[in-house]
């Protein structure tokens, strides 16, 4: 038996009737991480020695964090130069979460650079691949945790969605990923790229996991202003109740021209699966999708350009040697520091925040955002969840579009408007294309009601085989 093949609520299983110790766990995943990992690149820290002693002196399960998710006094680089040799001080409240359910934490994964990026390759370590193809991208900009997952790497995983960024890369590598409402998770520990969009969620094998990690990241904390003081519930037990009777949203803006033709005949498939186990599925329209690509790299790169003034050189990361003054100090930093989307996207949000440009950008950006969030309102009047696809097309090969930006923002255009309206959204495996590659089934919810579409997704993947698929490596 392959222990790397097996789902985290199997291996708890089996480590709650003494049938392995998670020491057998990690030893499976270290040996698949030395048999595939110079392959997939899907790991941005990890040491060997301290995942042995940690699941040692722990009884839990092995998992995976993203680089931009604080562990006291561990790498914690964003996959950025600027960020090298960078500890922080402290840890995030996921972190300490896990900690308390006695996990043992592996190490850290790759991701485009501070979360700009929907192909993992805009990395200081290099890119991502995805484990179904290896020409591929794995998405981004959570592409290491979600190909670590699918590969056999990881049990599971964190990562984190400003635009996607856990739900695209799941979708793409063929694996489950788990986007919670906004503030349903602390915050305090992520290193920000867009503080109003920004969301730390599961990425894993199937959908109980899913249900059991953010069971166990879930919860109000009073060191992040945002966090959600409302009670957490099991989400484990409601996810396995039927889905007869339950209203869908189909919206006609989620099925565009130029669509993947396997991409949509899963999908569609996928909506009809639905309604044979009860679900009623109607269309319905979410008329200001259009304007979500262009509302969001307004929004983000505005909060990205001012949460990223803090990396200057001065107090920690790198600092170049080769300076005048304190200016020419901060200019060299940031210049060698930085990688060419980073500066793309401080560049773009600093004009929008600039005097003169302010009202016409950033300001009209956010009432456009009100108007997408009114959308999905009046929708889940209607409907108890919405379904659509994850992604437009599978994944695209490496180098195919990190040189036109348009092109690649585009890659998230069924996954923005969840984070620009604040709401939980998942992706589940749904088929795959003639070429054998993964497509994904997005399932979006009302604020707060994540058990509603884990239980769309669980009850989906329950009747279907695509979850129980692996790559050839």
């Amino acid at each position: 038996m392959d222990l790397y093949n097996l789902t985290a609520h199997e291996l708890a299983s089996l480590l709650t009737k003494r049938e392995l110790l998670p020491i057998d766990i990690c030893n499976s995943n270290i040996d698949r991480i030395n048999g595939v990992e110079k392959s997939i690149n899907a790991l941005a820290h990890f040491d060997k020695g301290l995942a042995l002693e940690r699941s040692k002196a722990l009884n839990g399960l092995p998992i995976f964090i993203k680089d931009n998710i604080c562990v006291k006094d561990e790498l914690t680089t964003c996959s950025s130069k600027i960020l090298k040799g960078f500890k922080p001080p402290y840890s995030a409240t996921v972190i300490n979460k896990l900690t308390k359910e006695n996990s043992v934490l592996m190490g850290k994964t790759n991701m485009d650079e501070f979360a700009f990026g929907s192909s993992t390759e805009t990395s200081f370590y290099g890119p991502t691949r995805n484990p179904w193809d290896l020409d591929r991208i794995p998405g981004g900009s959570s592409g290491g945790s979600a190909a670590a997952v699918s590969a056999g790497e990881a049990v599971w995983a964190l990562g984190s969605d400003t635009g996607g960024s856990i739900r695209q890369p799941a979708g793409l590598c063929g694996v489950v990923g788990l986007k919670p409402t906004y503030g349903r998770v602390s915050r305090y520990g992520l290193i920000a790229f867009a503080s109003s969009l920004d969301q730390i969620g599961p990425i894993t094998r199937d959908v109980e996991d899913s249900a059991m990690l953010l069971k166990i990241i879930a919860g109000h904390d009073s060191m992040d202003s945002t966090s959600a003081d409302i009670p957490v519930p099991d989400y484990v037990s409601l996810i396995k109740k039927d889905i007869k009777g339950m209203r869908i949203g189909i919206p006609k803006e989620y099925f565009i021209e130029g669509m993947d033709k396997d991409v949509k005949a899963a999908v569609l498939e996928a909506i009809k699966k639905l309604e044979s186990l009860g679900a009623l599925c109607e269309d319905t329209s979410l008329p200001h999708t259009e304007y979500a690509v262009a509302v969001y790299y307004v929004v983000a790169t505005a909060e990205a350009s001012s949460n990223l003034a803090r990396f200057d050189g001065v107090q920690y990361g790198l600092r170049s040697e080769k300076i005048k003054s304190m200016i020419d100090m901060y200019k060299k930093t940031r210049q060698e520091g930085f990688g060419d989307e980073a500066k793309r996207r401080i560049i773009l949000g600093t004009f929008a925040l600039s005097s003169g440009y302010y009202d016409a950008y950033y300001l009209k950006a956010l009432k456009v955002r009100t108007l997408i969030k009114r959308d999905f309102d009046e929708a889940f009047k209607k409907f108890d969840a919405i379904v659509t696809p994850t992604s437009p097309t599978p994944a695209f090969k490496i180098g195919e579009k990190i040189s036109d930006p348009l092109t690649m923002y585009l890659s998230d255009i069924f996954t923005i408007s969840a984070n620009l309206a604040g709401i939980p959204g998942i992706s589940v495996p749904c088929g795959f294309t003639k070429n054998n590659l993964p497509i994904g089934l997005q399932v979006l919810g009302k604020p707060f009601d994540e058990e509603t579409i884990l239980r769309v997704a669980y009850n989906y993947e329950q009747n279907t085989e695509w979850h129980k698929k692996r790559p050839k490596l």
